[in-house]
């Protein structure tokens, strides 16, 4: 199920595990287990710093997001460039959400680096990358 080159995993199944929910937990645990398994978990700065509020301290998130852990891998600057074509073809197809630019940030770094993504909210990233692949419940 998963690739042995490396899984992004998207800030909420990361929200799954810490909060313990009650709706997700067993199955975000369970995806984060079976990732480490196959190779590293990845994040990167976005995801990060969408975890990263929850926090007041910087030491807090890095003591629930080891780097020995989690891989932190920079977003490549094709990816910036595939998140922008994608936030622009989002809006013209009259998408009005913010908030959104985060997740074509971390669509465009899976698909550019080659990573699966490890999400519980695929229909996004299925509508604007087609090639990705995606592990969702």
């Amino acid at each position: 199920m998963f690739p042995t080159g490396g899984v992004l995993v998207d800030s909420n199944v990361i929200f799954d595990y810490l909060s313990q929910d009650e709706e997700w937990f067993d199955w975000s645990a369970a995806m984060l287990a079976a990732a480490a398994e196959a190779g590293a978990i990845v994040i990167n700065p976005v995801i990060y710093s969408e975890v990263s509020v929850r926090f007041a301290r910087i030491e807090d998130v890095d003591l629930v997001l080891p780097a020995d852990y989690f891989v932190r891998s920079p977003i490549p600057w094709a990816a910036s460039f595939l998140a922008a074509k994608c936030f622009a073809q989002y809006k013209r197809r009259g998408g009005t959400r913010s908030g959104t630019l985060p997740d074509f940030y971390i669509g465009a770094h899976a698909a550019v680096s080659g990573l699966a993504l490890l999400t519980r909210d695929a229909r996004r990233y299925r509508q604007y990358f087609p090639k990705l692949r995606i592990i969702a419940p």
